[in-house]
């Protein structure tokens, strides 16, 4: 490991001190039926149940936060499938400026309205022929606006560490910890934090089968393009990691599981029956890799991290009613 990686215990600690009273901090659930399907301890820290639904505001407001006065009136632009879009505007709200967001055409409805609900403009592209890192820079550019992105940005990765470390603060020593992995931002913040605190912790990530970019680019030794993913787990549909977080993943990530689109939907049926929480399929990730017993044999203390829980009751009941196989 590198002596200095670009984002620090020290960094996750000071983004926490700058949500506190702003951000929730959310509940760890516990389910005796799920340790005993599994064989583990298993505490989930419900980021479902965040404001705006996931993770994402932690990043968002970290990094808003920080933006000068004139920054500020001058607004801010960001892309994304809808959780980060959805934060960077709440974030811009509660701090007096204004939002542009890049999202796809296709993103889930509920994920649109209520970014439109914080008050951002929005501008839409199509994800598989646009490229919405291009189009973001270009709005940024033209407008005068300061782009915040949605994993590749360190006081992001530093502001989604602080679930890690909260999860941590409450419920004391872990042995593995399961994180879903899109970017690879929530990944990059919540192994800074985990293994800053319990250096012998397993940092876990979870992805869907279709979208394996960080488990190749770990193989790899470098960062791998796939094709645009296909998959439910629309958080978590990236073609490769981003450059900084791959950067801390490929030192602090030991091993990544992989989930079927019939993992995803079993878990969020389990979850919401068993445990009366709804998580989105990329928040359902983790769990999904824990009850198909896709993340090996686990340990006695397992954390996960619910990363969200957007989805309309019409995508949530489709998904649940979907027949295995």
């Amino acid at each position: 490991m590198p002596n200095a990686l670009p984002v620090t215990l020290g960094d996750v600690h000071d983004a926490a001190a700058r949500l506190k009273g702003v951000a929730h901090r959310t509940p760890v659930l516990r389910s005796r039926t799920l340790d005993a399907l599994v064989g583990a301890e298993v505490f989930l820290k419900c980021e479902n149940l965040q404001r705006i639904g996931a993770f994402k505001f932690r990043g968002a407001y970290n990094a808003v936060s920080r933006l000068t006065p004139a920054q500020l009136e001058q607004g801010v632009a960001a892309y994304s499938s809808g959780n980060h879009a959805q934060a960077v505007a709440l974030a811009a709200r509660e701090l007096g400026s204004t939002a542009v967001i890049v999202m796809p055409e296709d993103a889930p409805r509920s994920k649109r309205e209520a970014t439109a609900g914080y008050g951002a403009e929005i501008v839409t592209y199509d994800r598989y022929s646009g490229d919405r890192v291009a189009i973001g820079e270009a709005l940024a550019a033209e407008r005068g606006l300061t782009l915040i992105p949605p994993y590749e940005h360190p006081h992001v990765i530093a502001g989604q560490g602080t679930a890690a470390l909260e999860l941590i603060e409450e419920v004391g020593d872990l042995d593995a910890l399961l994180v879903p992995i899109g970017g690879g931002g929530l990944i990059a913040g919540s192994a800074t934090a985990a293994k800053g605190l319990l250096p012998r912790i397993r940092v876990i990530g979870v992805e869907p089968e279709a979208g394996d970019d960080t488990k190749r680019s770990l193989s790899a030794g470098r960062r791998v393009s796939i094709p645009i993913p296909r998959t439910i787990a629309d958080g978590q549909a990236a073609e490769i990691p981003g450059e900084l977080t791959f950067s801390i993943n490929r030192h602090l990530v030991d091993d990544v599981a992989l989930v079927s689109e019939d993992d995803i939907r079993a878990a969020m049926r389990m979850a919401f029956e068993r445990m009366k929480i709804v998580m989105e399929p990329s928040g359902a990730t983790p769990l999904a890799a824990l009850l198909a017993g896709r993340a090996g044999t686990l340990p006695r203390r397992v954390g996960l991290i619910v990363s969200g829980g957007n989805i309309d009751t019409r995508r949530f009941a489709e998904l649940c009613a979907a027949p295995a196989g």
